[in-house]
């Protein structure tokens, strides 16, 4: 049997789809789990817009934060465009430790599927 290696790249940019892309991150998860032909999965998830400020609990977000932080402890990346960060008041301190910051959302969106990486935008 053939092994496949899944790699996708899960696009947020406002902040009432985060319920709905989570459990899209989760339900894909569970549904590769118990893929036979699934060696392994890549998942970033990568925010811009609005969307950056539900990584900065300190600034009154994070109603997600345990379920990023799970799901960053099954291997999933949780990425922030820098300049959705500036255009919403935020520095890399504002941001859950688990959360790396990339320097332009769409240009790691380019790069991803330049690498193969499916794109989802619920």
């Amino acid at each position: 049997m053939d092994y496949t290696e899944y790699r996708v790249i899960f696009h947020i940019d406002e902040r009432s789809k985060w319920k709905l892309l989570l459990g899209n991150v989760e339900n894909l998860l569970q549904a590769a789990d118990s893929h036979e032909d699934c060696q392994s999965i890549t998942v970033e998830v990568l925010a811009n817009s609005e969307a950056v400020l539900e990584y900065a609990p300190a600034r009154g977000a994070g109603s997600y934060s345990a379920q990023m932080a799970g799901l960053h402890q099954r291997g999933v990346t949780f990425a922030a465009c820098r300049n959705a960060m500036k255009g919403n008041g935020l520095t890399e301190t504002d941001l859950e430790d688990f959360v790396v910051a990339v320097p332009a959302g769409v240009m790691e969106l380019v790069k991803r599927q330049a690498q193969g990486y499916g794109y989802i935008k619920p």
